[in-house]
């Protein structure tokens, strides 16, 4: 495989990369131009890890004798939003999965994440942010978001190239022929890629926390790269991006799974109210209060309080 160093862009992508003007992934898949040569997502995407699905090997007899052919299925990822499925075909093993990882890169796609589930509040994002469903052959899959603490509900194939997405928690359903791991690993990508295809508003990408793409957003130094050093985000950005992130409600795992029984009996506890009974019960003697004379004298008093508190910090100033 051709160095970086040693690379020569032939591509206008490439060339816009070794220019500066395309400094990151998400730039250069935005730009609409045709993603040619691997060494861009080399150079953008220094830390990628690869996984080989499936090798395939065919045989077949002819007149000087049998000739093997090997199938090779890969994907790649950098595990924070972007994912890339290939094959490729070859006589030996080693040249085939090489051709594999490039034709990967080559299909390079972002993945919107986020917090979708309704059983989790954390609005991180471990997982997908709506259901999507992807299809190849007979293979039909469709991905549900988890809350946190599930893990990847899904099979083998599919499970790998989730991972590589960078999506931590996810339930699959699947139907047809999963045998066939290129159809199942292409139904898994196809539906990753109807994230992007699916149009969201800004106003709710900020309300629901949706990212496209990488948790850490940097630009990759040029020279760097040619070095074969990758430039990190700087001590100060990272630090002021997992304030924000601490800043965040969390929901540890143990207490996704609450029943909604559980969930109402601390609404009452919190209320005065008393918290036995069915749901049902709990249900309506929640409502009764809600509705009662005694919550509304309990906002009431509250707004006073606020009131006074805001009249007394002026008096002070």
């Amino acid at each position: 495989m051709r160095r970086v160093e040693e690379w020569i862009p032939k591509t206008e992508l490439g060339k816009m990369v070794v220019r500066g003007e395309v400094k990151s992934m998400s730039q250069a898949l935005r730009t609409g131009l045709p993603l040619r040569e691997s060494e861009i997502v080399d150079i953008l995407l220094p830390d990628m890890d690869d996984e080989v699905l499936d090798v395939n090997m065919v045989q077949r007899m002819t007149d000087s004798g049998r000739r093997i052919n090997f199938g090779i299925i890969v994907v790649v990822g950098n595990g924070d939003g972007y994912v890339g499925l290939g094959r490729s075909k070859g006589r030996e093993v080693g040249p085939a999965i090489r051709k594999a990882i490039d034709n990967a890169k080559l299909n390079m796609i972002e993945v919107k994440r986020g917090c979708g589930s309704w059983e989790c509040g954390c609005f991180r994002p471990h997982t997908l942010p709506f259901r999507v469903t992807g299809k190849s052959g007979s293979v039909e899959i469709t991905l549900k978001p988890a809350p946190r603490g599930v893990g990847l509900a899904v099979a083998d194939v599919a499970k790998s190239v989730v991972r590589l997405a960078g999506i931590e928690d996810a339930w699959g359903f699947a139907r047809g022929h999963t045998k066939t791991t290129i159809n199942y690993a292409r139904a898994t990508f196809n539906a990753l890629r109807q994230s992007m295809e699916y149009k969201v508003a800004d106003d709710q990408m900020r309300g629901l926390h949706v990212i496209s793409g990488p948790v850490n957003h940097y630009e990759v130094d040029l020279a760097a790269v040619m070095g074969q050093k990758a430039e990190a985000p700087e001590a100060g950005e990272a630090a002021e991006e997992a304030e924000e992130m601490e800043e965040l409600p969390q929901i540890q795992p143990k207490d996704v799974r609450r029943s909604r029984k559980a969930q109402l009996q601390d609404w009452c506890e919190a209320f005065g109210l008393d918290s036995s009974g069915k749901v049902d019960d709990l249900r309506k003697r929640l409502i009764a209060f809600l509705e009662s004379e005694d919550y509304q004298a309990l906002l009431r008093k509250e707004a006073e309080q606020g009131e006074g508190a805001a009249a007394a910090k002026e008096g002070e100033e």
